[in-house]
């Protein structure tokens, strides 16, 4: 019988594990050639893949909610339809480290796991999890000596803690109880939240939880300032207007203001490197790639960042092109995990839920954000050859927010003046 494994596919950089969400298949389903078999959902985003054989699918390794690494076999398919192999029950399956773990710690103390601990260390949602479960402080967690990536706590390293903290109960780490001085966590406790009559009980998706999480990180980690800029976009509304039905039938593409802007602030990009940066530790990366992430709105209504790899590479019909085709697969829930990931800056634009300004929270490990204000018609002062006059124009706000530990006033101002800039100096003759 010929048996082939499905294992978890790598799904973009840095991301080692998923989460079974659905099984979109059961066991002893014919399955054809690149149908769909499972949902997985990553710290990223949420994907469909997949069947890498046509056949039957006779065994499912990891159940819905369990967590899968990269690489790991979650199903196998038989090619000459085989028998389906019985799976174990939860009576007969071996105990593992994980349920010995229950055992033993399962009545101890339990402190909230945040995202990232003091130490700027991050912890997977796997980890969090085990470290809830098992009632494992922050403080404990921050003293695993992490065998992943950039020392990170991988499922390994905590269940080799709790086995060890387990099979001596009695052991205490004395370094565990100094770090819980300077947790920031214990300056802010969540408040308690009443009820009131006729209130309705909304629990968070996944997503907005991410979301939620990786927010308030951004803002505990970066110091937050924002500067602003007005820009008259009267040439940009009028050549877009006198070119959109010509693009349309030479490329077969709508051409909207946002790749427009994408391009004006990759130039700016250029001229002020030090706004595509990130921060580790006392070290600074200057990033060599201009990758661009753009917030979208998924039909949940949550946000994604979708981002144009190496967009100073494009010209302004590839923008709008990339720009199209990722917000395409945002609205039909096709991201895949690579498709966003590695953005270097981001841009939102609050103008198209009819904002005039706003103040981002910014993407994380960037340092800065650019929100696109809506574009208005407004009676501006027209400086002349021949004096000043009254007339009307197009305008919108650039609101820039950077991280003040290593984008100064000066710099952060400069950068969104000069993409100002290059708004105003479009070229209204400028041919396609």
């Amino acid at each position: 019988m010929a048996e082939i494994e499905i294992k978890l596919p790598k799904m973009g950089e840095s991301v080692t594990e998923a989460t079974i969400t659905n099984w979109l298949k059961e066991v002893g389903d014919t399955v054809e050639m690149d149908e769909p078999l499972v949902e997985v959902a990553t710290d990223k985003v949420d994907n469909e893949l997949p069947s890498e054989a046509e056949g039957t699918l006779i065994k499912i390794l990891f159940d819905k909610d369990e967590v899968a690494q990269v690489g790991d076999v979650i199903a196998i398919i038989s090619t000459d339809g085989g028998a389906v192999i019985a799976e174990p029950t939860k009576e007969t399956k071996t105990i593992t480290t994980e349920t010995k773990a229950v055992e033993v710690i399962a009545n101890s103390n339990t402190e909230s796991v945040s995202k990232t601990g003091p130490s700027g260390k991050f912890y997977s949602p796997l980890v969090r999890s085990i470290a809830d479960k098992e009632g494992i402080s922050m403080s404990e967690l921050e003293s695993i000596s992490g065998s992943g990536e950039n020392g990170r706590v991988t499922k390994k390293d905590i269940l080799s803690f709790i086995d060890s903290r387990g099979n001596t109960p009695t052991e205490t780490k004395p370094v565990a109880a100094a770090p819980k001085k300077t947790v920031p966590a214990k300056v802010a406790h969540k408040p308690t939240v009443p009820t009131m009559e006729g209130d309705q009980i909304i629990p968070m998706d996944r997503m907005r939880k991410l979301i939620a999480d990786h927010m308030v990180m951004s803002v505990q980690t970066s110091p937050h300032v924002t500067s602003y800029v007005e820009a008259d976009v009267t040439n940009i509304v009028n050549w877009r207007n006198k070119v959109k039905d010509k693009f349309l039938a030479k490329e077969g593409q709508k051409i909207t203001f946002t790749p427009i802007f994408m391009e004006a602030i990759v130039k700016a990009i250029k001229d002020f490197p030090g706004v595509n940066v990130s921060v580790d530790g006392d070290n600074i990366i200057q990033r060599k790639h201009i990758n661009l992430g753009m917030a979208t709105a998924l039909p949940s209504g949550n946000l994604i960042v979708p981002v144009i790899k190496d967009a100073d590479n494009f010209n302004l019909t590839g923008l709008t092109k990339q720009v199209n085709g990722l917000a395409n697969k945002a609205r039909n829930n096709k991201l895949a995990a690579d498709d966003v990931s590695g953005g270097t800056y981001t841009v939102t634009n609050v103008g198209s839920f009819g904002n005039v300004m706003g103040t981002p929270i910014i993407n994380q490990p960037q340092v800065a954000i650019l929100a696109l204000g809506a574009v208005r018609k407004v009676v501006s002062v027209i400086e002349t050859e021949n004096g000043d006059t009254i007339g009307i124009r197009s305008k919108m706000f650039l609101s820039h927010s950077y991280d003040h530990r290593v984008v100064d006033g000066a710099l952060g101002g400069m950068f969104v003046k000069r993409v100002a800039e290059y708004l105003e100096e479009f070229d209204v003759n400028r041919e396609l």
